[in-house]
């Protein structure tokens, strides 16, 4: 992957961002449980960051995706896994469709205020019954005359309750599960949806809601693209989605390690650092090695994907390595922190927390081994 001198620029203006605006106020809103999501937004999207590889005319900059790659593995400085995790939602999961297939209206009244930061963005495709069964969801976008009507629930939906509007996924008739379904844009402050909570063990600062719907009216202009073909656009969606999460945790682990090898350099037990034992040091190469592992990898799948290739299977193994990476250098991490580890404040007992959403968020583990199965062709015939 050759970076360029604007691919950099990105990086430093971020990276600027995140040490000035963001990490400072990290632990405060740890315990509030929720970041201010359009304030910071709206600092993004001064700075263009929000539209990185949307189109020109919607306030976006038009450049392709290894931009995108370059700013969620920048997003891996913040010292939390909420705020990157909503950043993303903006840019890579609730917005893509909407920028390749949304009309020119719909761009406009949702798009254009998404990249400026004067909108948050959320995405509505989990429900209490269909997780990564996106096949099974069952909310319902039923016609009445130029309105569709939306009744059910969406589960898991970050940013959902600071939302100004939602890129829902809603059958809209009945027959083949992939031919039935279409995304709609839906402002969050309609007639008709309830919000709650959701209590997490991690990524406190992201909010999370379950979100019900009671005859909600939406026009049928808000509409994505063609009607029954939201399927096929949230499957593509996905693989922006599924990069994005294997990017922005490379960053993020180099930093574990980093902190980690501060802390135990300093830490003695039976009259030695912890980091001078062999194993140690061993240990850590090994979890570094990983990590750069994954960082070539996803490389390649954005290389591939910015020359028109489908990079499904590369995309599902990124995520999936991406997954279980953080759940392996957060725990080993941890380990060496001792007793410290185990307290709630500890940047490697956080990012601990905030890793285990990695393997079941965006498509569970299993979901992603299922899709390299079927692209190797092992899957049992029926």
């Amino acid at each position: 992957m050759q970076f360029s001198h604007e691919h950099e620029e990105i990086r430093r203006t971020l990276k600027r961002v995140i040490d000035n605006e963001i990490n400072p106020y990290v632990d405060e809103w740890e315990k509030a449980e929720q970041f201010p999501a359009h304030e910071v937004f709206k600092k993004l999207g001064d700075l263009g960051l929000l539209g990185l590889t949307k189109p020109e005319a919607y306030g976006g900059a038009g450049l392709d995706y290894s931009y995108a790659m370059v700013m969620a593995e920048t997003l891996g400085h913040i010292k939390c896994g909420g705020v990157p995790m909503a950043i993303g939602v903006q840019t890579d999961m609730a917005t893509p469709a909407l920028a390749r297939f949304g009309s020119d209206q719909l761009r406009k009244e949702f798009l254009a205020p998404s990249i400026a930061g004067d909108y948050v963005a959320c995405i509505g495709v989990s429900e209490p019954g269909a997780g990564s069964d996106v096949a099974s969801i069952k909310t319902f976008a039923k016609k009445d005359g130029d309105d569709y009507v939306i009744n059910g629930s969406k589960m898991w939906i970050t940013n959902s309750l600071q939302a100004d509007w939602m890129c829902v996924l809603a059958n809209t008739s009945e027959g083949a599960p992939h031919k039935t379904k279409t995304l709609i844009c839906l402002p969050m402050d309609s007639k008709g949806i309830a919000k709650t909570k959701i209590d997490k063990i991690g990524m406190m600062s992201s909010d999370t809601g379950l979100i019900h719907f009671d005859n909600v009216r939406v026009p049928q202009r808000n509409r994505i693209g063609e009607e029954g073909m939201g399927f096929t656009y949230q499957m593509m969606q996905f693989q922006e989605e599924r990069l994005w999460a294997a990017a922005s945790t490379v960053q993020g682990l180099t930093r574990n390690i980093g902190e980690t090898i501060d802390y135990i350099r300093e830490r003695k037990i039976f009259g030695q650092a912890v980091l001078d034992f062999q194993y140690v040091h061993y240990r850590l190469a090994e979890l570094k090695t990983e990590v750069e592992a994954l960082r070539a990898l996803t490389y390649r799948a954005c290389e591939l994907y910015i020359s028109g290739q489908d990079v499904t299977e590369l995309a599902s193994m990124a995520k999936l390595k991406a997954g279980r990476l953080r759940r392996e250098v957060s725990d080993a991490c941890l380990q060496y922190w001792g007793g410290m580890g185990f307290t709630w404040d500890n940047p490697v007992s956080r990012s601990y927390r905030d890793g285990r959403l990695g393997s079941i968020g965006g498509g569970a583990d299993e979901v992603m081994l299922g899709i390299i199965c079927k692209y190797m062709g092992t899957l049992p015939r029926k």
